[in-house]
């Protein structure tokens, strides 16, 4: 890498949003140097955490779809997750099927996973500069209001260093986020979520339903104890990934007076997961030395975007591990990024409109995924939960995610604007609904009797019109009725097809190669 050089974009890291949104870039013909601290694989981050988050929602496989690397990924596919919130009960299985056809997607190695998509990129025409980390990002005054990023120093790890230019600036930085912690300063954690995870890898672990229709699926079960959630994921590589994930203050707790080993600790916590140790059985053993602790807390920031530059993936948000949705949220926030800065390099929408739509969609798809957080979280009474309250959710996210669900959550008379304790509460027992066990026998049952009432693409109906279409006697109905439901709430984060569809600020992403941009409806 030159010690001077110019770019029209620079991407400021390799991980999955960093790659996908230079790769969009380069295949409009758009100038692209992608900068990474870390030299993939990366097994660690520049924190020295392991990159984790191997199950992949059914929206990977369209993403991927749309740049040519869908095939690199189909020979680690599964077809759903397992979920067991309430012990006692039986689990509570989401088949990605009922997205509808082709919405499978894979269990990975990050590692692996992210050096596929960054080589992906430089095949693709991205200039790639690995081990190379930013140190400095400098802004040209445009206005009283208003600063640009124009430029940036690096180092490389030979020692080298250099200063590159550029018109657009794309922070992928991941949790690091260089422009909110170190510029912006507008980052905002969310208490009830400040979770810490424990994992390790194991070898000869039993797969969930082994040799049945839903083998291979993740298993994630709630702790005994209440203050928790493990997590079980198979890899191809024929390792498995065993985690728990619990409140920071919880985990302390537990050690507290201890000479507890994180060792020890970790074992200890999977002992409250019954569903974790059956599948470990007689045979399953721990590989040693891999276990590894991190914070996983979840925070938001005021905006993700400013004049010529966005903000994406952990850089700009971070959710909670537990419903996967880090990848998905990284790639949605790259082809948000790539969409917007076209729509404005083109004159499709003035450079104001294009960061307000990008900060509607990452903050869109955040919320959303937040709201499942902290409904399955009361569904499995986990400590964490409880400490959720409406300080915690961006209220501009949240009116712009859900206005379409008001008279669900709020009811047809009622016309406020301001968020509210119980306005949260009643939306989150509403999708609480997304975690109800329900069987195939009972949904192809519901399904023949009521088709209509299964579509994902039907209206999202409230308690009341649910019970004038449903027999009161009649729980299966009752049952997969309200999942499906609960389950609208997600049908646009299924694919990126939602671009296409879900307007924002009155536009939404020309997806097509060569045309890709904001059109306005």
């Amino acid at each position: 890498m030159d010690s001077q050089m110019h770019t029209t974009v620079l991407v400021i890291g390799g991980g999955p949003g960093g790659s996908y949104a230079s790769t969009l870039l380069a295949r409009e013909g758009i100038n692209v140097a992608l900068l990474e601290a870390a030299k993939h694989p990366r097994h660690l981050t520049l924190a020295g955490r392991e990159h984790v988050g191997e199950s992949m929602l059914p929206s990977m496989r369209h993403y991927l779809r749309f740049i040519d690397l869908e095939h690199e990924y189909d020979r680690r596919g599964f077809p759903g997750a397992a979920f067991k919130f309430v012990q006692g009960e039986r689990e509570c299985y989401t088949d990605f099927n009922i997205l509808g056809p082709d919405r499978t997607t894979w269990n990975v190695l990050r590692a692996e996973a992210d050096e596929i998509m960054l080589q992906h990129a430089a095949s693709q025409g991205v200039l790639v500069f690995e081990e190379t980390r930013v140190n400095e990002v400098y802004f040209q005054p445009m206005e009283a209001h208003s600063s640009r990023p124009v430029s940036a120093t690096w180092t490389h790890k030979s020692g080298r260093t250099g200063k590159i230019t550029f018109d657009w600036l794309i922070d992928a930085s991941g949790r690091e986020g260089i422009l909110s912690t170190k510029y912006l300063r507008n980052r905002i954690f969310r208490e009830g979520l400040r979770n810490v995870a424990l994992y390790g890898y194991w070898k000869n672990v039993t797969a969930f339903n082994e040799g049945g229709p839903r083998s291979n699926a993740p298993w994630f079960e709630c702790l005994t104890d209440k203050l928790g959630w493990a997590w079980l994921i198979p890899l191809h590589n024929g390792m498995t990934s065993i985690g728990v994930v619990m409140h920071e203050e919880t985990s302390k707790s537990k050690r507290l007076g201890q000479l507890n080993s994180l060792k020890n600790h970790y074992f200890q916590q999977l002992k409250l997961a019954p569903g974790v140790q059956a599948l470990i059985g007689t045979k399953g053993y721990f590989v040693n030395g891999s276990i590894k602790m991190t914070s996983d807390y979840s925070y938001h920031a005021t905006s993700y975007s400013g004049d010529h530059y966005r903000i994406i993936g952990d850089a700009a948000a971070f959710v909670d591990p537990l419903f996967s949705s880090g990848v998905h949220s990284a790639m949605t926030g790259a082809l948000s990024a790539v969409s917007t800065i076209l729509g404005s390099m083109k004159g499709q929408v003035t450079e104001l409109e294009a960061q307000a739509w990008h900060d509607a969609k990452v903050g869109v798809c955040q919320t959303r995924f937040l709201l499942i957080v902290l409904s399955a979280y009361k569904q499995m009474q986990h400590g964490g939960g409880n400490r959720a309250i409406v300080g915690d959710i961006n209220h501009s996210h949240f009116e712009t995610a859900f206005n379409l669900f008001r008279p669900v959550y709020q009811g047809e008379s009622d016309t406020t604007s301001t968020l509210t304790d119980s306005q949260l509460s009643t939306l989150i027992d509403f999708t609480r609904n997304l975690f109800t066990p329900t069987s195939h026998e009972q949904y192809n049952e519901v399904h023949r009797r009521n088709a209509e009432l299964t579509l994902l693409s039907g209206p999202v109906m409230g308690p009341d019109e649910l019970d004038k279409v449903i027999e009161a006697d009649d729980g299966d109905a009752k049952a997969v009725l309200r999942r499906i439901n609960a389950l609208k709430i997600l049908r646009n984060d299924t694919s990126p097809e939602s671009f296409t569809s879900e307007v924002l600020n009155g536009y939404v992403v020309r997806l097509e190669r060569g045309q890709l941009g904001l059109v306005k409806v």
